[in-house]
């Protein structure tokens, strides 16, 4: 079992002259879950090398995140990502992790919306997680429509946003975007883990929700099987 999670290259916070990047829970909680279940996990990005945390995200220290930190085989991956327009597609599954850098560059990152396409066809799980699912939206299905159309999926809500104050912030609100692409969007109580299952997609809604929803993803490759 192959699974790829992806990260972010940006660390730029817009204009406010703050540092953003990946939320290290939602990379930390995903990594162990698939490699406890016995999966190669490795891990890309736009650019490739090393990737940016959001600072924030390091603060925030749990069993889970200070766990990945002292795995050396793990850091080393993060300190060389892979990068995704020179990914083949051969993984099981793909696992796009959030932070809000996401909105920024994967949103817009076309060799990464072929890769999921191309990958989903073909009868991979597609997994994101918290602003994860912004790289969702430039994603088609086989039928050439957004692949959220019609789906049950979950992400950072509009409310969560707010309630962080960074509404203002990014480019675009997630969860509108989401429904504007035909998505059945679905959110449970603020900051409490929420993740939904659709077929071979798999979302969660906040950084509470990054086991779960790497759990839903292992389900779903037990039942391909």
């Amino acid at each position: 079992m192959k699974v790829l999670l992806i990260v972010t290259s940006h660390s730029q916070f817009g204009d406010t002259g703050e540092r953003t990047g990946f939320w290290l829970e939602e990379l930390a909680a995903p990594y162990a879950q698939f490699s406890q279940a016995g999966a190669q996990v490795d891990i890309a990005s736009p650019q490739g090398g090393a990737a940016p945390a959001d600072p924030r995200s390091e603060k925030e220290s749990t069993e889970t995140t200070r766990a990945f930190l002292a795995d050396a085989q793990a850091t080393k991956k993060l300190a060389r990502t892979l990068t995704l327009a020179e990914v083949k597609d051969t993984y099981d599954a793909y696992f796009v992790v959030g932070g809000h850098g996401v909105m920024w560059d994967l949103a817009k990152h076309v060799p990464l919306h072929k890769l999921l396409s191309t990958g989903y066809a073909r009868g991979a799980v597609i997994a994101a997680v918290c602003h994860g699912p912004a790289a969702l939206v430039g994603v088609k299905g086989l039928d050439g429509k957004p692949l959220v159309n019609g789906k049950r999926v979950a992400a950072f809500s509009n409310a969560e946003e707010k309630a962080a104050k960074f509404d203002a912030i990014v480019p675009f609100p997630l969860e509108t975007r989401l429904r504007e692409l035909g998505a059945r969007y679905e959110s449970g109580p603020l900051w409490k883990s929420f993740a939904v299952r659709d077929g071979r997609l798999v979302t969660g809604q906040n950084p509470a929700s990054s086991a779960e929803t790497a759990r839903e993803v292992l389900r779903a490759l037990k039942e391909k099987k």
